[in-house]
C-alpha cells in the first residue's frame, strides 16, 4: 500500500496525501468504484490508483472533482477509463486556463517538471453536474453543490450510512488549518453553505474535510461560527 488509507464504514475509505495534506476518498460499491478528487502530481495519482486496485479489486470507475484547485484536481488524467464529474468551472479551468494551475501548483511547492507534466496530461472532464446521484452497484451517492464558500462551485459526495453518513466536503472544510479565503471565495455566503453541509451529514455524521483529520458536526459548526465572524 503506498498510502495509508482510513476505513470510515463498509466500502468507504480515504486518505491523507503527504503534498499538501489533500484528502482522497474513495466509495465502493458492487460494481464501481468513485474517487474524491485526484491529488497532484501523475506520480501521486498512480500510486492512488494501485492503492484503489488493492483495496477494492477493481480499477476506479467514477471521480468526482470537488472544485477547480490544482491540488484536488492535476492527477485526474491517471484514470484514462474513469467517469470524471465536476462543475462547470472545473472543466473550464482545466480547458481554459492550464499556466494557472502550473503556476499556482509551482507557487505552492509542487516539482515544476512534475506540476508540467500533469497538465500536459489533463483532460477535460466529460460530465458537468451540480446535483447528480451515482449507482455504485448496490451503494449510491449524493453529488451535490451545497452553496459558495471555499469557490463558488464547491462539490461535496455524500456516502449514506450505516453506520453514519459520510461527507466528503473539498475545501468547505478544512482541519489541519484555517479554512483558505481567497480570491475565488465567498466568505459571507460560507456559513449558510456549511448548513447545508451539516444538514447532508447529520449530527452524527462524518465529515471529510479536504485537508486534515476526520471531523463531527460540531467541528463543522465550530468553523462556521469562526468564518460568520470574519464577515
Amino acid at each position: 500500500m503506498n498510502f495509508a488509507w482510513e476505513r470510515l464504514a463498509d466500502g468507504v475509505h480515504r486518505c491523507r496525501l503527504p503534498f499538501l495534506d489533500v484528502t482522497v476518498g474513495l466509495v465502493c460499491g458492487r460494481t464501481a468504484a468513485l474517487l474524491i478528487d485526484a491529488g497532484t502530481t501523475l506520480a501521486e495519482a498512480a500510486a492512488i490508483n494501485a492503492d484503489v486496485m488493492e483495496i477494492s479489486g477493481r480499477a476506479v470507475s467514477h471521480i468526482v472533482l470537488t472544485h477547480n484547485h490544482f491540488d484536488h484536481i492535476l492527477g485526474s488524467s491517471v484514470f484514462v477509463d474513469a467517469e470524471v464529474y465536476c462543475a462547470a468551472e472545473v472543466a473550464t479551468t482545466i480547458a481554459d486556463r492550464p499556466e494557472h494551475l502550473r503556476a499556482d501548483a509551482v507557487r505552492h511547492g509542487a516539482d515544476p517538471e512534475e506540476a508540467a507534466r500533469a497538465i500536459a496530461a489533463l483532460r477535460t472532464p466529460e460530465h458537468r453536474v451540480r446535483d447528480v446521484d451515482l449507482d455504485l452497484g448496490g451503494r449510491s451517492v449524493a453529488v451535490r453543490h451545497p452553496g459558495r464558500g471555499h469557490t463558488d462551485h464547491d462539490l461535496i459526495v455524500v456516502a449514506p450510512g450505516p453506520p453514519e453518513t459520510v461527507v466528503f466536503c473539498g475545501d468547505l472544510v478544512e482541519e489541519s488549518g484555517d479554512p483558505v479565503i481567497d480570491d475565488d471565495s465567498d466568505a459571507a455566503a460560507w456559513p449558510a453553505t456549511l448548513g447545508l453541509v451539516l444538514d447532508a451529514g447529520g449530527a452524527d455524521g462524518a465529515f471529510v474535510p479536504g485537508h486534515g483529520a476526520v471531523v463531527d458536526a460540531g467541528f463543522v459548526d465550530r468553523q462556521r461560527a469562526w468564518l460568520r465572524n470574519r464577515v
